[in-house]
């Protein structure tokens, strides 16, 4: 049974970036679309459903940041942000803003294949929880369904926060480290980027924790990584 190429939309303003990236994922068997602006890709995404975006974070008009936001209100698709700058602080902006990942220009095409392969994959429903719904707390978590209720409204996680959330809930009460958290959702080339996981928590904890300031289920280990500590029944 054939898989469908996944379909995947370039934004950026420069006209010889669009043409290099369409080619050159084309030729690896991407169906590719391109848009000049923040604005173009709204309306596109809008007609298409894309898997994967990647976002310009330096336009005219609006910017990448808030197409970032616009898109992450409205797609599940996964956003590799491309950009110039590669300070912590800018990385954090563009995972706040929505993105699942970033990649610093210049980049080689080897690289970028690579995170658009890492950020296509999707973690294995994991047997290690021992059920594939989960409840605590007036929380159900359902892993099939990628569905998470909690106290009786559904609440939309990214693809990314429901693999992380679902990586963690499916080994509870143990404290995993930070560089196996990265691997185990975003793939084997990852390790280093403890940022990522700083932002995704506090994504994951607005959402389902009585007080994300003070969290009772996703708790961090000082130094170490992350537990999720499933309540006792």
């Amino acid at each position: 049974m054939s898989v469908s190429p996944a379909k995947i939309l370039v934004v950026d303003d420069e006209p010889q970036i669009r043409r290099v990236l369409r080619a050159s994922l084309s030729a690896h068997g991407y169906v590719v679309s391109d848009a000049r602006s923040g604005e173009e890709s709204l309306l596109k995404i809008r007609e298409e459903r894309y898997d994967l975006i990647l976002l310009d974070v330096n336009m005219p008009g609006m910017g990448g940041l808030e197409a970032c936001r616009q898109i992450r209100a409205v797609s599940e698709a996964a956003i590799i942000m491309l950009t110039v700058r590669n300070a912590e602080q800018d990385k954090v902006a563009g995972l706040d803003a929505g993105a699942d990942d970033y990649v610093t220009k210049p980049f080689g095409m080897t690289e970028l294949l690579a995170r658009i392969r890492a950020n296509l994959r999707r973690v294995p429903i994991s047997a290690a929880s021992g059920s594939q719904v989960v409840e605590f707390d007036g929380v159900s978590i359902n892993f099939p369904a990628h569905r998470v209720i909690v106290r009786g409204a559904e609440v939309r996680l990214t693809p990314k926060e429901f693999d992380l959330l679902q990586y963690l809930v499916s080994n509870p009460n143990v404290a995993i480290p930070h560089m196996r958290l990265l691997q185990a959702v975003w793939g084997p080339d990852y390790g280093d980027q403890t940022e990522y996981l700083h932002v995704f928590m506090n994504q994951i904890r607005k959402k389902i924790e009585p007080d994300p300031a003070k969290p009772r289920y996703l708790i961090t280990e000082p130094r170490l990584g992350y537990r999720f500590c499933l309540p006792a029944t």
